[in-house]
């Protein structure tokens, strides 16, 4: 199933969330929801999922409105506030409720109590779970209806090493059987290990859109060098668009020329480098670039 949104407007009084947004979200991907603080993120998810009205546009799944489908959690999982759940209820009986008001079987409450780890404190109240707990019975609650799209905000929050490790190879699992999944996440390293493809917004507007690839190579490269002879080398390489800088003996920096060049201009020069490697940009190099005008609190370095 495909998430088309399609100049998705959302107004409060004179202030917009989102401004004119237009993506699409594909199935077999893992496909990344990145911004700042008051981006417009939730507003978005929540437009998609008929949370939020849109002042103009339309957030469409597989052609079709959320509030449209019969069967939405058949269709659509969400995990949209880790909070949702009464704390006065046990997990089991939270997802049973679900199950029951959906027509899904009570026999998929355990695989997916199971599946998410729950199953020794399903009879627990919510209200003693912890952070990441909660969060698993967020996902849970998704995972219930076996749907073919996934929309999950922070799902990784609260989470430990091995959760966060755990929410990484579901997903991409799911992408892998051919299911639409989108997330957002400020933990951008983990993000950078299963995102396909990724869109950034920033002051409800769009500043990328892009496969995960081509936004990390899409920046200036850079090429680690080690060298016992930095002099002859950086001598050889000094011509005009090239940068060379050195942080340690031994050691070169090269902006502007590829590892093939470099390799053969050494070469030539029958110097023997020891490495060479490439240095492209973070998804957090790219993250920050993009945003950085359009972070709502800025903190300053002292």
């Amino acid at each position: 199933m495909t998430i088309e949104v399609r100049n998705l407007s959302k107004r409060y009084g004179d202030r917009y969330a989102v401004r004119d947004l237009s993506f699409t979200v594909l199935p077999g991907k893992v496909t990344g929801f990145l911004g700042p603080n008051g981006a417009g993120k939730s507003t978005t998810m929540r437009a998609i999922v008929g949370l939020d009205r849109p002042t103009a546009g339309q957030a469409l799944i597989d052609g079709r409105s959320y509030a449209s489908y019969q069967d939405p959690l058949q269709q659509v999982g969400a995990l949209l506030d880790a909070k949702a759940a009464h704390r006065s209820r046990t997990a089991w009986n939270y997802l049973t409720s679900i199950a029951a008001t959906h027509h899904i079987p009570r026999s998929r409450v355990d695989e997916v109590l199971d599946a998410t780890g729950l199953t020794s404190v399903a009879r627990k109240k919510v209200g003693g779970f912890s952070l990441g707990m909660g969060q698993r019975l967020g996902i849970a609650a998704a995972l219930l209806g076996d749907p073919s799209t996934l929309i999950l905000d922070e799902p990784v929050n609260g989470l430990d090493p091995e959760g966060v490790t755990w929410v990484r190879t579901l997903l991409d699992a799911l992408a892998t059987e051919g299911r639409t999944v989108f997330l957002s996440s400020h933990l951008l390293s983990e993000l950078a290990l299963i995102a396909d493809h990724v869109v950034i917004i920033g002051r409800g507007e769009i500043l990328a859109d892009s496969p995960l690839d081509a936004l990390t190579t899409g920046g200036q490269s850079r090429v680690r060098v080690r060298t016992t002879d930095t002099t002859a080398l950086s001598n050889r390489l000094a011509t005009p668009g090239v940068a060379i800088t050195s942080s340690e003996r031994e050691l070169l920096e090269i902006d502007g020329l590829t590892t093939e060049q470099i390799a053969r201009a050494a070469q030539e020069a029958d110097i023997l480098l020891t490495e060479l490697t490439p240095l492209h940009q973070t998804l957090e190099d790219a993250y920050n670039a993009l945003t950085h005008d359009a972070v709502e609190y800025a903190s300053t370095g002292h």
